[in-house]
């Protein structure tokens, strides 16, 4: 509360003073993340899957245009991007216009979080042999500067590692005791914000599998430093840096699917952090083996607090997780106890992804419990999400058991979050892998008649068929077939939902949803298992 009521009321002035030297350094910079990050022409961008054209200064700051979007063109991620030498002389001419029509401490631009992007993307860029005019060189200064005295403790999470990375980055660009201090400013913080948003598995503390990415990108970068800069960092940090990068590897890779790519739980997307593999290419330029095996069998990942089980064909990956840290759960939805799916190295269950952050009735819904593959009661989300990034009563798991003899691999969890209704319901489900099936049960126990909904939302793509006895039956590559039933008469029925596989691009896909109402307890089981089929 201290840093939002600073960082309204301090505005500190920009300063304009002359730039430090630049420090001299013996080696350049690999740009190892090879992506498209959307200059289509020297004032045409594409971010978010929309096309604009930045014809005059004010649409830097265009109000009709959605903030995100606005964010990504003021990081200039494409600097640093796939075949960044052939697009050089837009670069030059989009720095030197950037500087012209974004007087400092004026717009997005100025604000820390695209602020730091950019500091540490026109670095970058210098130490990969472009250079860097003067007027540049006095404005990255200046940015640094201004940095300095906004860092964004009003938000900390990722947004203050941004913050100290890019001061870290300045102060290893120019040499002096003015960037110094910026160095070690980067550094504190760095030490002291690893230590609380790293957990002991590997998992940063928002719970997100993206966010995780894009910050492990960032531990990767600030190991690439040493390269361009030998015995400038203290030894004691690189240590602690690769053994963090090798726990959030292992991380990273229990929370990803057979093709390689992210689980979608709280905000998630693809193509606004590094895959899994991009970041193995930085990981192996740097000569460092990551630990990555996830292996057969439950894994828990403790505290972070998902469940992965794992037996050929199947890979469920559960949500027994907080929704974040209590003081920032801005990135969280309401998908406690959700669960992903995939068979045969093929994605089948997937929760909804995000496609955009700004507030509305999509970014409701896709925050959601019915945008997730678990259970609603009342109509109501399991924790309160409102606005663009609130939440306010949370969903708490407790109970997590985990069993695997037998031939049997389950995983049992429960959760609070309805405990604010009437008759305070609890939901407990159970998971349960046993042969070539899978079994998933849930109880809504409490008092009182409710309503209760379990959602199963289908990976866009695949072929869904009602069967002749109340089944259904899903089309999967290489001749298989998964049949999907509820027991004792639990009747699935189909629906449309939506799936956000990039920000900006929501595509439809069918939703298999079970509804019961009564006095509780009320009990749900649908049941996955295989079946062949003859290929036409």
């Amino acid at each position: 509360m201290f840093g939002q009521i600073v960082f309204r009321l301090y505005r500190p002035r920009p300063s304009l003073s002359d730039p430090p030297a630049p420090r001299e350094r013996t080696g350049q910079w690999h740009s190892w993340v090879y992506r498209n990050r959307g200059q289509v022409g020297p004032s045409r961008f594409r971010f978010l899957n929309i096309e604009r054209e930045i014809s005059q200064a004010s649409d830097w700051n265009n109000p009709a245009w959605e903030k995100l979007w606005l964010y990504h063109l003021h990081y200039f991620d494409d600097l640093n991007s796939e075949n960044a030498l052939t697009r050089a002389t837009w670069h030059h001419e989009l720095i030197e216009r950037w500087i012209a029509e974004n007087p400092p401490a004026a717009g997005n631009g100025w604000e820390p979080y695209p602020l730091s992007l950019r500091i540490v993307n026109w670095i970058k860029w210098s130490w990969s042999g472009f250079v860097l005019s003067a007027v540049a060189l006095r404005s990255l200064a200046n940015q640094a500067r201004y940095l300095r005295r906004r860092l964004e403790y009003h938000l900390f999470g990722n947004h203050l590692l941004a913050n100290a990375k890019a001061l870290v980055f300045a102060g290893l660009f120019f040499e002096g005791p003015e960037s110094e201090k910026w160095l070690q400013a980067g550094l504190s913080i760095l030490k002291r914000e690893f230590a609380e948003q790293i957990l002991a598995d590997g998992g940063h503390f928002e719970r997100s599998p993206m966010y995780h990415a894009i910050v492990l990108e960032d531990v990767l970068d600030l190991l690439a430093l040493d390269r361009i800069f030998p015995a400038a960092l203290p030894p004691e940090f690189l240590e602690y840096w690769e053994r963090l990068a090798n726990k959030m590897f292992g991380w990273l890779t229990a929370m990803c699917h057979p093709d390689g790519g992210i689980s979608f739980f709280n905000d998630a997307a693809f193509g606004a952090a590094p895959t899994h593999a991009q970041l193995r290419v930085c990981a192996d330029a740097l000569d460092f083996g990551a630990d990555s095996a996830s292996g057969t069998g439950v894994l828990q990942l403790e505290p972070s607090g998902y469940v992965r089980i794992q037996r050929d064909p199947l890979l469920v990956i559960l949500d027994a997780a907080p929704v974040g840290p209590d003081y920032m759960p801005g990135h969280a939805h309401a998908d406690t106890l959700s669960f992903e799916l995939s068979w045969n190295g093929q994605r089948v269950l997937t929760n909804s992804g995000t496609s955009t952050y700004g507030a509305g009735p999509q970014r409701t819904r896709e925050r959601s419990t019915a945008a997730h593959n678990t259970v609603e009661v009342d109509a109501e989300n399991s924790s309160d999400v409102w606005d663009a990034f609130r939440v306010a009563r949370r969903a708490r798991p407790f109970g997590l058991q985990i069993e695997a003899a037998a031939g049997v691999l389950r995983a049992s969890c429960s959760h609070d979050g309805y405990k604010r209704l009437p008759g305070s319901p609890v939901h407990r489900r159970t998971i349960e892998l046993r042969g070539c099936a899978l079994q998933v049960s849930d109880t809504i126990s409490g008092r009182g008649s409710h309503r209760a909904a379990g959602y199963f939302h289908l990976q866009p793509g695949l072929r869904l068929e009602e069967g002749a006895t109340g089944d259904w039956l899903v089309e999967l590559a290489r001749g298989v077939r998964l049949r999907i039933v509820g027991q004792n008469g639990l009747r699935l029925k189909r629906e449309e939902g939506l799936y956000s596989l990039e920000f900006g691009a929501p595509m439809p896909r069918p939703v298999l949803v079970w509804r019961l109402e009564g006095e509780l307890p009320l009990a749900a089981t649908v049941d996955i298992c295989e079946e062949t089929m003859t290929v036409k």
